[in-house]
């Protein structure tokens, strides 16, 4: 088997108990491995970690246990079970994350749910290797009507295929999403992600809680924020014109009657935009992928606050979301704050939000975090 030893750097990221070693954290490797081979993980002589090693990644090694003395094969099975028992009591949903990668103990697989469609991400070379195993047990576990593998850009680093394709039974092309008594059409196929943002649903049931009479959804997607809020008058902003026609069907799903749909880009939206509104809600893409992006990604957001708040009525909520790691809860107070100085207003902390719990986050895998977001209130 395949042994690797961390310099220094890598030890501490074991002691800390993260999962993912790179390539700089590194001193020595024994042996040829194949993309997401087995290996073990040494610090000295101590062996540490048992994982999947892949030397044409920047993340050469991902640990599975922290104990050595396992069977691989028995623990990716196991920490399947474990991920959709613990996911059983959720019921005010058809739809939910059943496997959040490194966070249910599988590095790189992710695996949501829709009815009895299951939508499968291979994000790692360990991942893919032992496909047909991770197949075999969600098969036997869930008894879906249909496997598919929706392929993210992120295999290309991984070296890996970037395919989509069904890997058993058939998968709806399109399906309707039931939550908190709301229906939303995606096409699981077709979509981003797997579908739908299913990251977002218990803060889209906190946020219409603060709704008046006029809301405004910014990166509205399946405009899903906007009809929660069932405001008087809803406003949605989306670029893509396939997601603006969805959002216009979503509508009618549930019976949301008078609104408007403006089809395009959102920063240029606010540099024309006079009208007020007494909820806004802002859901962007990931301006931040890594550390190098995070300066840019700030000034986006401070840009889109900024400006926002300014359309905002006094005593009015606006929620404002990250979904990367890199922009967390610190980094949203502080662009909060100078956006607040910057045009003269107070902002009053509601709530901290995160991803549902159907999308754990461990201390020890920083990375789980990926989705923060704050409800604020314009004060004066």
């Amino acid at each position: 088997m395949v042994e690797i030893e961390v310099n220094a750097l890598g030890k501490k990221k074991v002691e800390l108990r993260n999962p993912w070693i790179y390539n700089r954290e590194i001193k020595s490797i024994v042996g040829n491995p194949e993309l997401g081979e087995v290996g073990i993980l040494k610090s000295g002589e101590k062996l540490v970690a048992i994982g999947f090693v892949n030397t044409k990644s920047k993340i050469v090694f991902r640990v599975l246990d922290f104990n050595v003395n396992v069977d691989v094969g028995r623990v990716i099975r196991e920490r399947i079970k474990n991920a959709v028992d613990r996911r059983k009591d959720l019921s005010n949903t058809n739809s939910l994350r059943l496997i959040h990668a490194e966070a249910d103990g599988l590095p790189g697989l992710v695996v949501d749910k829709y009815g009895d469609n299951v939508i499968c991400s291979f994000d790692s070379a360990g991942a893919d290797r032992f496909k047909s195993e991770i197949v075999y047990a969600i098969k036997e576990l869930v008894k879906p009507k249909g496997i598919y593998e929706k392929a993210n850009a992120v295999r290309g680093k991984e070296r890996l295929d970037v395919k989509n394709q069904v890997l058993y039974g058939q998968v709806d092309d399109e399906f309707i999403v039931f939550e908190n008594g709301k229906r939303f059409k995606t096409y699981l196929k077709d979509s981003q992600k797997t579908g739908f943002y299913l990251d977002q649903r218990k803060n889209r049931q906190v946020v219409s809680n603060f709704c008046g009479e006029r809301t405004l959804d910014l990166f509205a997607h399946s405009g899903a924020f906007g009809i929660y809020t069932n405001a008087k008058f809803t406003k949605f902003v989306e670029i893509s014109k396939k997601t603006a026609d969805l959002i216009k069907d979503n509508c009618k799903l549930n019976n949301v009657e008078n609104f408007e749909i403006v089809n395009g880009d959102v920063f240029k939206f606010l540099e024309s935009e006079n009208n007020r509104y007494d909820l806004i809600v802002i859901d962007p893409p990931a301006f931040a992928k890594n550390r190098n992006s995070l300066s840019s990604a700030k000034r986006g957001l401070k840009y889109l606050l900024v400006n926002s708040l300014k359309l905002l009525e006094k005593g009015g909520y606006l929620a404002i979301f990250s979904c990367s790691h890199v922009v967390g809860y610190k980094e949203l107070l502080d662009i909060s704050l100078s956006s607040s100085i910057a045009i003269g207003i107070s902002l009053e902390v509601v709530e901290f939000l995160k991803q549902d719990i159907d999308h754990p986050s461990l201390l020890n895998v920083p990375s789980s975090l990926y989705l923060t977001g704050l409800l604020l209130k314009k004060v004066n």
